[in-house]
């Protein structure tokens, strides 16, 4: 072993120490997206986009991809259409919910921490872990599916389409409501809460047969978030279409 191996085990251990652990930025998965980096992308459709942060990222991920965004919160979407104004037309904004009926709907607000709002309440567990929650008040809000927004025409998809969902809760319907979207789709990001976080929410389980239903089989987490006894809360999934990549 030379010196350099030595220094960097060295480095390594003192982060294990106290709990932390080094991994080079290249190979971390939220850079590679297990893999997905790899793939010609050329339509993402962000369900939850919040301000824009998973589309900026996946903006700059591949550059050649058509994004289409999807916000129901004003104030979050304001922010978002404004970054896509700046895109040259290669970011479509829409001010709806996504779920599995079309209309109006009533949507819990955190005014605190916007994207942790839900169209489902929270639950006392969601209060005690992450107290920003608690100031909330509903506001009503449009909701459409999917297959509903993409039946239009105009709105041309190309083969190789990335899915994320992060919407608190209520992937079930959105799921639900974009049966043909998720079969045309290559891949899908689902933001799974394994802690009771929202009053009705769809589980792991759940959601797992829904999408091996649609052909999906889960192929690990791009990240997780823990609580304070190291049990993991919530995580990002990636689920593949076995009909698309083998």
């Amino acid at each position: 072993m030379n010196s350099f191996d030595l220094i960097t085990q060295a480095v390594k251990s003192a982060f294990q120490s106290v709990g932390l652990d080094i991994v080079r930025k290249k190979n971390s998965p939220m850079m590679t997206l297990l893999g997905l980096r790899e793939r010609p992308f050329r339509t993402i459709i962000d369900v939850g986009a919040n301000t824009g942060q998973f589309a900026r990222k996946m903006s700059d991920f591949f550059p050649t991809a058509k994004l289409y965004c999807f916000e129901p919160l004003p104030e979050p979407f304001d922010v978002l259409a404004v970054w896509a104004k700046s895109q040259k037309g290669r970011v479509e904004t829409f001010n709806l919910a996504i779920g599995d009926t079309e209309g109006e709907a009533e949507m819990f607000l955190h005014e605190d921490h916007t994207s942790s709002s839900s169209l489902l309440a929270t639950t006392e567990l969601t209060e005690q872990y992450y107290p920003f929650t608690k100031g909330q008040r509903r506001i009503c809000i449009r909701q459409t599916t999917l297959d509903a927004v993409f039946a239009e025409v105009k709105y041309e998809l190309s083969t190789e389409i990335l899915l994320k969902l992060d919407v608190q809760g209520y992937e079930d319907r959105v799921i639900a409501g974009g049966n043909e979207i998720f079969r045309k789709s290559s891949a899908c990001i689902v933001e799974v809460s394994l802690d009771t976080l929202y009053e009705g929410q769809a589980g792991f389980r759940e959601l797992l047969i829904m999408l091996d239903d649609l052909g999906y089989r889960y192929a690990g987490n791009l990240d997780q978030a823990y609580g304070e006894d190291g049990h993991c809360v919530f995580l990002d999934a990636i689920f593949l279409n076995r009909n698309k990549i083998t």
